[in-house]
């Protein structure tokens, strides 16, 4: 943009420069040679009224006293053949003066001038006068080397002024650019100067009024999604002292332990939507991926005895931090593992790979035996092939692209789904 600017600039301050410069350049020449020639006709024509009044002897003095500091060639033709002056030629111009007509014309070398005059006697007489071409172009040099330092000068001070200007237009929009790209990022507080000149002073007030309602939804979304998760803390009190009133303790324990694992749930996710949205990287902490995944396989492996699942776990001994914190990695531990008991009969088993990524994170595989997904389907957020939300796959997707990852689906080699979820490594140790 700044280029273009400069070159447009450039190019139209040229264009008017030329069409100044050019024709005062040709006018300067024009008057310098119509002075000089209005300087030569006048001393020849200061001469005639001599030629008529003055004797021989006079004359030839004042010719040679006019002649010596000139810079033009005076010449006096008398009738009888005489020559004052400079010694010329009797031009055709020249003779065409001793027939009585005053006349100019440029010749070789310069412009001759023939004035006709009488003598005493009445003859006819001729005074010519020679300019060269030294004097009718004197000072047109100068005044062309000045026009041209003019024009120079004249061009570098747009081309500085659009500079300036162009600066001002490239760093005004690149800041706009980068409060978009930081406002994309998820810093809410980025805000673009509204000073910018001209119009892109409407855009960032515009862009900072859309950064504000932006930040405002968020906010409220947030804290609608906080309070709808707290309104389920109540119903979850009621369940536990029901559980607490069962007759049997063991039935309680576990009732009581499912109720205490769902208000851990509700909690993150009252934390987490309070987390999201309040700056680059807003919520971004680490965990180790081992821990988590040995401790939630250790959750599910009762519900896989009984249901009779033969279960394969095989996870790297850790620390292995990645990227994303314990209650996220622990939701998507539950969800690719409550797909294989929501969407595969009792007896199907299944294999818990957890192993490091190359180059940092971890690689956690989930394979079964089951009829795996349809030809062509795909994560799609809502959309199951059974009867839940659609949301469980989706949720792991989003949960690995936000520690730098990736979730692929595939065929395991007992023919059902296989589920490769990878997590980025984490820099630093893990929270």
């Amino acid at each position: 943009m700044r280029r273009r600017i400069l070159t447009l600039v450039g190019a139209t301050t040229s264009l008017v420069l030329i069409a100044f410069l050019v024709p005062l350049a040709l006018l300067l020449r024009t008057v310098a040679a119509d002075r000089a020639v209005q300087a030569a006709t006048v001393e020849a024509q200061s001469l005639s009224s001599l030629v008529g009044t003055a004797d021989r002897t006079s004359l030839a003095l004042t010719v040679q006293q006019l002649d010596a500091p000139s810079p033009d060639a005076i010449t006096v033709f008398l009738a009888d053949g005489t020559v004052l002056g400079t010694p010329a030629e009797r031009t055709p111009l020249v003779e065409l003066g001793a027939l009585g007509t005053s006349r100019s014309a440029v010749v070789d070398g310069g412009r001759e001038i023939v004035v006709a005059v009488r003598d005493q006697a009445g003859e006819a007489g001729v005074i010519r006068s020679f300019v060269p071409d030294a004097e009718l172009s004197r000072g047109v040099p100068g005044a062309w080397l000045l026009l041209g330092a003019l024009g120079v000068g004249l061009l570098g001070l747009s081309l500085a002024v659009a500079d300036r200007l162009a600066r001002s237009l490239v760093r005004s929009t690149t800041d706009l650019a980068a409060v978009s790209h930081r406002l994309a990022g998820g810093d809410l507080a980025a805000r673009a100067d509204p000073t910018a000149p001209g119009e892109l002073g409407v855009v960032a007030e515009a862009l900072n009024g859309l950064a504000g309602r932006i930040a405002e939804l968020l906010r409220e979304e947030r804290e609608t999604v906080a309070d709808l998760a707290h309104r389920v803390r109540t119903p979850l009190t009621a369940l536990r002292l029901d559980a607490e009133a069962l007759p049997g303790q063991q039935d309680a324990a576990r009732i009581g332990a499912g109720v205490d694992a769902v208000q851990r749930a509700v909690t993150q996710a009252i934390e987490q939507a309070r987390r999201r949205g309040s700056g680059p990287g807003a919520g971004r902490i680490g965990s180790d991926a081992a821990a988590v995944v040995r401790e939630r396989v250790a959750f599910w492996a009762v519900l896989a005895e009984d249901t009779d699942r033969e279960t394969t776990v095989e996870i790297t001994p850790g620390p292995l931090p990645v990227a994303l914190g314990a209650a996220d990695l622990g939701a998507c531990v539950d969800a690719l593992l409550g797909n294989i008991f929501a969407h595969t009969p009792d007896g199907t088993s299944f294999v818990v790979r957890l192993a490091p990524r190359p180059g940092g994170g971890a690689v956690f595989v989930v394979s079964d035996a089951g009829p795996g997904l349809p030809d062509g389907a795909t994560v799609r957020r809502g959309a199951s092939g059974g009867r839940s939300t659609g949301l469980g796959l989706d949720i792991a997707r989003r949960s690995a692209e936000q520690a730098g990852g990736r979730l692929v689906l595939g065929r395991s080699a007992r023919g059902g789904l296989e589920v490769v979820l990878e997590l980025g490594g984490l820099q630093g140790p893990p929270a």
